[in-house]
């Protein structure tokens, strides 16, 4: 039983040793969005367009007011006659007066409504808006990515350049025994291995900091470039763009067509049924000169002519702002389309390159090879058998950059269309 947990908990570890953690680009993308602080704000979208659409609907609700007033007149109303034995005291010109109004609206020509609306298309702005800066993040994730993936095979060809150099190294030493070579070709070759050895220290110091920099992204400690799984070529994208600026256009051109809508509510009749209870010197009876209790109940219709003067000018603003969504709409696809123009046409140009890559780096094997048996021979100095040896190294490093080049047009061309 024992040995059945031992070996239970020995593929566990290994399968943790070799499988865990395992990032991708596109789980990169995801991370550093689910990471990135200004996250916190779609909650925060949402909590304020709850609010206003319950402040709206509170429109509905019975309103009630207050008010209280003190006054003192010139003048107050009188009977312009004198009736014997009969003594009509006149109001007083200090009068008082404290209200209760309780209002019901029953029709509000789509004011309440069209504030819900706008309050909707507010929202869906401000949303849309911060869905385009999260997209920005996916462009720095695939900069640092590809970065750490081209190093790593930078560093994979620094160690074969490193054996070349090594061996070449214990060829010259037997070289020199037999008269071919000196100790100045050896401490050529031992220069070599000095700079490649500089070389990887370099490639290693950027690699770890990008690694830290992708790992600071998306909010985990990525160990090592083994964790980053290298995408596969994939088929090009097609030519739709979907990006998120184009729901954002959408979103700014219903706000304003729901401002359109604020406008001419604003511009319609108001109806509502209203009771109203009331304290005062005088009351109903202006010719009771005391303070009496009252009330008055009803319906009301009001309609404010005064919005008419402006909605004129106010309705072209708002045409003025959707034809600058419009043309803001229209240069971003041209703009975008002209980025696509540019990726594609990268990405044809670093494929026939790579088409080249495998014919050099044989014929640079090849002319590195006879330079060797030349060196061998005593035709040849070891400098010449160096800048072969780098020559074959730079074509095997061209290749790897041309692939990882490749792979990130292919991906810059996506970002730029979003597909």
């Amino acid at each position: 039983m024992r040995r059945f947990i031992f070996l239970g908990i020995f593929f566990f570890c290994l399968s943790t040793l070799f499988g865990y953690g395992q990032l991708t680009l596109e789980s990169c993308h995801e991370k550093a969005i689910a990471n990135y602080p200004q996250i916190k704000q779609y909650g925060l979208i949402e909590q304020t367009l709850e609010y206003n659409l319950a402040n709206a609907n509170k429109g509905y609700l019975p309103q009630l007011s207050f008010s209280a007033q003190a006054t003192y007149q010139s003048d107050v109303t009188a009977i312009p006659i004198e009736i014997p034995g009969i003594n009509i005291k006149g109001l007083n010109k200090d009068q008082y007066k404290a209200s209760i109004e309780l209002n019901q609206v029953i029709w509000d020509g789509g004011t309440i409504r069209s504030q819900k609306n706008s309050a909707q298309a507010a929202s869906d702005v401000n949303s849309k808006k911060l869905d385009v800066e999260m997209y920005e993040l996916n462009d720095r994730v695939n900069q640092l990515y590809f970065g750490i993936l081209l190093i790593e095979e930078q560093l994979k060809q620094n160690v074969l350049l490193q054996q070349e150099l090594e061996r070449n190294y214990n060829q010259i030493k037997s070289y020199m025994i037999n008269g071919i070579a000196n100790q100045s070709d050896l401490d050529a070759v031992k220069v070599e291995q000095i700079n490649a050895r500089q070389r990887n220290t370099e490639l290693k110091t950027g690699q770890e900091a990008y690694l830290r920099m992708l790992g600071a992204m998306i909010g985990e400690d990525i160990p090592g470039s083994q964790m980053l799984e290298k995408p596969d070529i994939t088929l090009l994208p097609g030519n739709e763009i979907k990006r998120p600026e184009l729901k954002l256009f959408e979103a700014q051109h219903l706000l304003y067509q729901t401002q359109k809508q604020t406008l001419s509510a604003s511009n319609m009749p108001k109806l509502g049924l209203f009771i109203q209870g009331a304290y005062g010197n005088p009351g109903l009876n202006m010719l009771k000169n005391e303070f009496t209790p009252y009330y008055i109940a009803g319906i009301r219709v009001s309609w404010n002519f005064g919005t008419l003067y402006t909605q004129k000018n106010e309705k072209k603003i708002i045409d003025s702002n959707i034809r600058d969504n419009q043309i803001r709409q229209e240069t971003f696809l041209f703009n975008t389309r002209l980025q696509m123009l540019q990726d594609n046409s990268e990405i044809k140009k670093i494929g026939d390159l790579m088409k080249e890559d495998d014919q050099i780096i044989l014929l640079r094997d090849n002319i590195k090879k006879a330079a060797e048996i030349k060196v061998k021979n005593g035709t040849l100095s070891v400098t010449e058998l160096l800048r072969e040896i780098n020559a074959a190294d730079q074509a095997k490093q061209a290749k790897q950059l041309h692939e990882i080049q490749y792979l990130m047009a292919i991906y810059n061309l996506k970002n730029t269309i979003n597909n």
